[in-house]
């Protein structure tokens, strides 16, 4: 559990006296601390007493990303070092299965720290083995990679980055996401639910949230060290992020010209120059969707693969693509047009559904396993999620809609004090508190200020390293180029 401090975790918070909203926030933050020999190291998931899971007392390194970000905006630098040092440390305590090999770079969902009848202290790591579904998520080593990047840019502590641990955790991960494997995509390969949809989805493979974070992670290379021999990774890591962008904004991308085309597909077609390079079918195109998709407007679907194109609108993916500047100028103004157009369907009354639609009837009792938390309009079968609201303001910036981005904050500020910062809600429009959401959940509040800070000072992304990349080498984007008919690029 968090350990209570008298004392304020910002010594001069920015927008103190600035709404009663963030004013609650910042008590929250603060009550969330978690403090190791003193220090304080990490934030619980929720303050909620009454929560039904005991691992929300935990610090989770997807949760911890926005008030890490939080942090460093006001001046608590310190605790994100500790907390990129403690993970770091953490990834030794992962349980062996017998006859099995534990992959170098793996890193903990989340910790807590332990206290004994003697008052000593130790920390405990949860690879997955304790959760629901005992899932183990690939995407923590990314959010941490992604957040030391963002503290090395911010505060110029390149020591930090350089230092032998760090340069070895570093090669770890990278080692681990650009490993070979027998299928031949640029993108990764992910095991179901191993990220923030964490349950049973029907997400497996390669889902879209992992290769935004999947490229953000190829972005830390830059801080890797060439004399200690990755040069080879720095090299590789950069080839893959061209070819990587290539393929998204290929073929992850769908907007009416791109449906037609799937619409009027031949299908099992052989050879290298078929336009139907993945024998998508079109009897797969869902009846929502026609109708649904307004003219100018599109964005990336949430999976693809072998003879499957998962249409779903997932928003954390997509949003990402826009902060990690992912899409082309068209995908992206297309992308905003289509939140614009369809907001009551993707805002609604709480930024933002994590999917649209939801999955309903006999099709969420087969793929949800007819888990009662995921009924339709709930949790992750189209809830609504606060922490969304960050990326949301974030992605609205980066494309020049701060009309959006402040309609959108104002939405959830009128709202979170008064529900007492839920997890998430409930309904088509997110108009219902979700009936099992914890409260007191400090992603949700860590969400609002950081998109306040993005709102107040949008130069901030690019201090926090998400600048917009310089343009891709002439001869490796030729080098790497994706003929119409191929389907790797090259990308191994």
């Amino acid at each position: 559990m968090a350990q209570k401090n008298p004392d304020s975790c910002f010594e001069h918070p920015k927008y103190a006296g600035f709404s009663p909203a963030l004013d609650d926030a910042y008590r929250l933050l603060d009550s969330a601390l978690i403090y190791y020999q003193g220090q304080p190291v990490g934030t619980v998931a929720s303050t909620d007493h009454t929560a039904p899971a005991v691992n929300y007392s935990d610090c989770f390194v997807r949760d911890f990303f926005s008030a890490g970000l939080v942090m460093l905006l006001e001046g608590r630098e310190d605790i994100v070092r500790s907390f990129l040092h403690v993970i770091m440390q953490l990834r030794g305590q992962q349980e062996a299965l017998e006859g099995q090999q534990i992959a170098p770079g793996v890193l903990p969902a989340s910790f807590r720290v332990h206290r004994d009848a003697n008052g000593e202290e130790s920390i405990l790591a949860d690879f997955g083995d304790r959760a629901i579904g005992r899932v183990a998520p690939v995407d923590s080593m990314m959010w941490w990679a992604a957040l030391l990047r963002a503290y090395v840019r911010y505060t110029g502590d390149e020591a930090f980055a350089r230092t032998p641990e760090i340069q070895r955790m570093l090669r770890m991960i990278l080692s681990l996401c650009l490993q070979s494997r027998f299928e031949v995509f640029p993108t990764l390969l992910v095991p179901d639910g191993s990220f923030m949809i964490d349950r049973r989805m029907g997400v497996n493979g390669h889902p879209l949230e992992i290769q935004a974070l999947f490229d953000m992670t190829l972005c830390c290379a830059d801080l890797l060290v060439p004399e200690e021999g990755s040069q080879w990774l720095i090299d590789l890591a950069h080839r893959r992020r061209v070819v990587l962008r290539q393929y998204l904004q290929r073929y992850y991308w769908l907007d009416m010209d791109v449906l037609n085309r799937i619409y009027r597909f031949s299908t099992e077609m052989f050879g290298e120059d078929v336009e139907n390079l993945f024998n998508i079918y079109p009897e797969s195109i869902p009846e929502w969707l026609p109708e649904w998709l307004p003219d100018r407007a599109g964005y990336f679907v949430g999976n693809l693969g072998p003879g499957r194109v998962d249409f779903r609108f997932f928003s954390q993916g997509n949003l990402l693509m826009l902060v990690a500047d992912l899409a082309r100028p068209e995908q992206v103004e297309g992308l905003m047009n289509l939140i614009e157009m369809r907001w009551e369907d993707l805002i609604g009354r709480m930024p933002m559904k994590l999917i649209y639609p939801a999955i309903k009837t006999h099709e969420w009792r087969l793929i949800t396993g007819s888990d009662p938390k995921n009924i339709p309009w709930s949790y992750h079968n189209g809830g609504n999620w606060p922490v969304l609201i960050w990326p949301f303001v974030a992605a609205a910036i980066k494309a020049g809609r701060y009309d959006m981005a402040s309609r959108a904050w104002a939405e959830a500020e009128e709202r979170l004090l008064r529900d007492n910062w839920p997890e998430y809600y409930d309904g088509r429009t997110g108009r219902l508190v979700g009936r099992r959401s914890n409260v007191r959940q400090v992603w949700s509040a860590t969400g609002l200020l950081l998109a306040r800070h993005l709102l107040d000072e949008p130069d901030v992304l690019n201090r926090l390293g998400f600048a917009p990349q310089p343009p891709d080498d002439p001869e490796l984007m030729a080098a790497t180029s994706m003929p119409q008919g191929t389907q790797n690029g090259g990308a191994r």
